[in-house]
């Protein structure tokens, strides 16, 4: 079975020793995503639904740089240093979904990544 890698320009560029996500076979592993703008490395200014919208433009991004979109996402993880913000984020992937929703998990953290407040990672199976 063969293992690549994806890449995007239109998401951040990884900032550590990971890759933006890794294709196996038909099936696509996307790092986490933080609210950083792909073109200047910094995190968004705005509240907490700028850094959802954020992330989610960024999973879709490498999605579709692995052949897909976040229609194929069959899993999702979702991080927050607030889980009172979990509404917005239902709200928001209204926005960026339709049934069937992916399966999903929401996390409460203490921190995140260059002071984020929420990252997510996922699954897609193309």
């Amino acid at each position: 079975m063969s293992r690549t890698t994806v890449q995007t320009d239109a998401a951040p560029a990884a900032i550590g020793t990971y890759s933006q996500a890794v294709k196996v076979g038909n099936t696509v592993y996307l790092s986490g995503q933080i609210p950083l703008d792909p073109q200047s490395m910094e995190m968004v200014a705005g509240d907490i639904e700028a850094e959802i919208r954020q992330v989610f433009d960024n999973l879709s991004a490498v999605c579709a740089a692995a052949g897909g979109s976040l229609a194929d996402l069959v899993k999702l993880n979702i991080f927050l240093t607030d889980l009172g913000c979990f509404a917005q984020v239902n709200t928001i992937m209204a926005e960026y979904f339709a049934e069937p929703y992916p399966a999903r998990a929401a996390i409460g953290v203490a921190s995140l990544p260059r002071g984020a407040r929420v990252e997510m990672d996922g699954i897609l199976v193309l």
